[in-house]
């Protein structure tokens, strides 16, 4: 642990969701100003997750076999900047087609096999994991608050510049950050299918799965769907806001939490709370006080759910699959889940109307909280201590 590049790690984790508080809450309204339609819209929007879907797990390969992990995330990161700078260039449908899926395929790299580095870096202190994620949304929690005042009183082409400083500093701290070697595994020598097959693993990735699908049209459409009811830009941005910063909480007690809590606890529970928040923005969206207490949910939904499930994927993917783990746990839930669920949402909005698919979204959650019920049986959990 005293080996730990801490703010090296923090300062990816910041400007990686600091880009992404600026980009998915706002990009659509962006989309929109250009008279594009829901469809082309949540056509746009899953480029990203469709990206992470293939390209995330063909980069989760290509680390754990060249074993140069962090050479990779630079070079990926220094095209996605360039690819996104097309941006300037047009804004056109076909146009922004390209552009975007240039850099998600190069963007996909850079989280999971950053995720694999600091499981690396943390050994089995995962506890630790929690104090450097959560700088990662307090950067979002600037972004995303800052960027709404700013889109108050600016053209909503300025949101352009904010997102290229995002992707700036995504390039820069992956230069800085160092190489961490994968420990040895007794099962190094079996390919990765024979830990797919078990059916805990797939109950896991389906459930992750499951859970993204659920928050795609959320991630799409949450901003639209607020300001169509009235709220201003500056408190769409804060409603985002308020649900990153019940997340940070949930990292900073993860330690406690672990003396109380099992992983496949914490998971059931997050699920439970996914199934409660999308019933209450759909049908409470008049009511200040629901679609607030639906962002404080936030804090179960991704926080304490994101930590226990990237856990969770690295107990069950160790030595040289690690980083294929990561990768899979990316291109298969946030990467095809939420593909999925954006498209789907921008597929249905303007037929079957928002309440709707947010009570979809809600169904999907309730499902992937079965599979884990039923399917997902862990070993007996390190003790408590270790873990922090």
């Amino acid at each position: 642990m005293h080996h730990l590049p801490y703010w090296r790690l923090s300062g990816f984790y910041f400007f990686y969701f600091a880009f992404t508080g600026a980009f998915a809450p706002y990009w659509s309204l962006y989309l929109k100003s250009l008279a594009m339609s829901a469809f082309q819209i949540g056509a746009l929007m899953s480029l990203l997750p469709v990206m992470r879907t293939f390209a995330s797990a063909v980069w989760g390969v290509l680390a754990d076999r060249s074993g140069q992990r962090m050479k990779i995330v630079r070079w990926s990161a220094l095209l996605s900047l360039l690819s996104f700078c097309g941006v300037f260039l047009g804004d056109g449908f076909w146009w922004l087609f390209v552009v975007m899926g240039a850099m998600g395929f190069f963007w996909s790299a850079s989280l999971p096999l950053v995720e694999a580095a600091t499981m690396s870096h943390l050994g089995e202190h995962i506890g630790g994991y929690g104090r450097i994620r959560l700088w990662g949304s307090v950067g979002f929690i600037l972004a995303v608050v800052g960027v709404g005042y700013v889109l108050d009183v600016m053209q909503i082409t300025v949101l352009l510049w904010l997102v290229l400083g995002g992707k700036i500093g995504i390039a820069y701290f992956c230069q800085r950050i160092p190489e961490s070697a994968s420990s040895a595994h007794h099962a190094d020598h079996l390919p990765v299918w024979h830990i797919l097959r078990r059916p805990e693993v797939a109950a896991l990735l389906i459930a992750c799965f499951l859970m993204a699908l659920a928050h795609g049209p959320y991630y799409t459409f949450f901003s639209i769907y607020l300001v169509d009811h009235g709220y201003s830009k500056s408190t769409v941005g804060w409603l985002w806001a308020l649900g990153v910063i019940c997340e940070i909480a949930i990292f900073i007690w993860l330690p406690r939490l672990l003396h109380y809590f099992s992983l496949r606890q914490i998971l059931l529970f997050s699920f439970a709370c996914a199934v409660l928040r999308f019933l209450l923005i759909g049908w409470g969206v008049k009511s200040v006080t629901l679609i607030v207490l639906a962002q404080v949910l936030h804090a179960a939904t991704f926080g304490s759910y994101h930590v226990a499930a990237v856990a969770v994927v690295h107990r069950f993917f160790q030595g040289r699959h690690q980083t294929k783990g990561q990768a899979l746990y990316g291109s298969l839930s946030f990467g095809a889940g939420g593909m999925l669920g954006a498209f789907l949402g921008g597929a249905a909005w303007d037929g079957v109307g928002s309440q709707w698919v947010f009570s979809a979204c809600s169904l999907a959650a309730l499902l992937g909280m079965i599979l884990i019920w039923r399917k997902l049986r862990l070993e007996a959990e390190p003790h408590a201590a270790a873990l922090a």
